[in-house]
């Protein structure tokens, strides 16, 4: 299967640059997958896609003001540093800008309170360093730190909220997950009442997100694993709903990749904290989730390989034509879709 496959092109003016005023003012493009059939609304209407019983899966990971940008100590060179993964102990493995003048023991200054040391150097700008700082690092990270904002986002967020879900929990994200930026706690209370039941894991996004698949063979292509978490309470519900053949919805990519992580390995939902790497891309039989809410992604990326992967790549391709020609606003800050279909997990080639 080639990379190329899952090629587009996009207008650059239909790059979402700065969310909309109101969260859930987004259009919403619904696509039933066992009919193809294409629908053109807007995200408030996802309710009348919903129903009592159906299990609506988010993802509650919190994203880290984790974009630092300070000077080397030796030379004053300016050096941007986006905090990844928290190894412990106060080192976090970093993407670099620019990774060519760091060496290992490198020092960059980012405030009096905040310093890194360079200790290892690895491949693709990854680096790990050593934190040092005076203080409570969340906090110096609260008031040092901008939002890791992907690099085709080139205008200034006014407001850190609004790269964060309304229900985000748990520290630890270097990206949001962006499917549930439209949510207001308004629209989930009236999900709620329609007897729609609303549940939580935890995926912390990381490298993967700013990784594209380089591979022609997409086969070949490599996922960087990311640490996931479900809880008891959570896995009950779900394997309540799947005993009771009622629908999962998941809410983004992160949230799919946990639910179909943990149906993969374990053939049920159990409470678990640990890390994945699943790649999915058409040919893959969904296990664990019937329908997705999610954004409009890049071309041939992991993201779009795996909305093919549930509805069928020409499915997939045709709606994108369509949303390009109705003017969706696409990526993180940009409208959404809604892949619904009414049976149960079924593989579309």
């Amino acid at each position: 299967m080639n990379t190329n496959d899952f090629d587009y092109e996009l207008p650059k003016h239909l790059i979402a640059q700065t969310p909309l005023k109101q969260r859930s003012a987004s259009k919403l493009l619904v696509l039933d997958k066992d009919t193809g059939q294409i629908s053109h609304k807007h995200f408030t209407d996802i309710t009348d896609y919903l129903k009592k019983g159906d299990v609506l899966v988010l993802n509650n990971t919190k994203v880290i003001p984790c974009r630092l940008i300070g000077k080397k100590i030796d030379t004053d060179a300016t050096i941007e540093l986006l905090l990844l993964k928290d190894l412990g102990n106060d080192e976090w493995q970093c993407l670099s800008k620019p990774y060519r003048r760091l060496h290992i023991g490198s020092k960059i200054k980012f405030s009096d309170d905040l310093t890194a040391q360079v200790i290892t150097k690895k491949e693709e700008g990854i680096v790990i360093v050593k934190l040092i700082y005076q203080g409570i690092l969340m906090e110096i990270l609260d008031k040092l730190g901008q939002m890791p904002l992907p690099p085709y986002i080139h205008e200034k967020l006014q407001d850190k909220d609004r790269y964060q879900t309304v229900y985000a929990k748990t520290l630890g994200s270097a990206a949001a997950p962006t499917a549930g930026l439209h949510f207001t706690k308004e629209l989930l209370k009236k999900i709620n009442d329609m007897g729609v039941i609303i549940t939580y894991i935890t995926l912390h996004v990381g490298l993967g997100t700013f990784r594209s698949v380089e591979t022609d063979d997409l086969t070949k292509h490599v996922m960087h694993s990311e640490y996931y978490e479900i809880t008891k309470e959570t896995a009950d519900i779900l394997n309540k709903a799947t005993k009771e053949n009622r629908r999962i919805i998941a809410v983004g990519t992160t949230t799919t990749r946990t639910l179909e992580s943990i149906k993969s390995k374990y053939g049920t939902y159990k409470p678990v904290k640990e890390s994945t790497n699943i790649f999915i891309y058409p040919g893959y039989k969904f296990k664990a989730i019937d329908c997705l809410i999610t954004n409009f992604h890049l071309p041939k990326s992991t993201l779009i390989m795996l909305v093919s992967a549930l509805a069928g790549k020409d499915n997939i391709m045709k709606s994108y034509k369509e949303a390009i020609k109705n003017e969706y606003r696409f990526f993180s800050f940009g409208d959404a879709m809604f892949i619904k279909s009414d049976k149960k997990n079924e593989v579309l080639e």
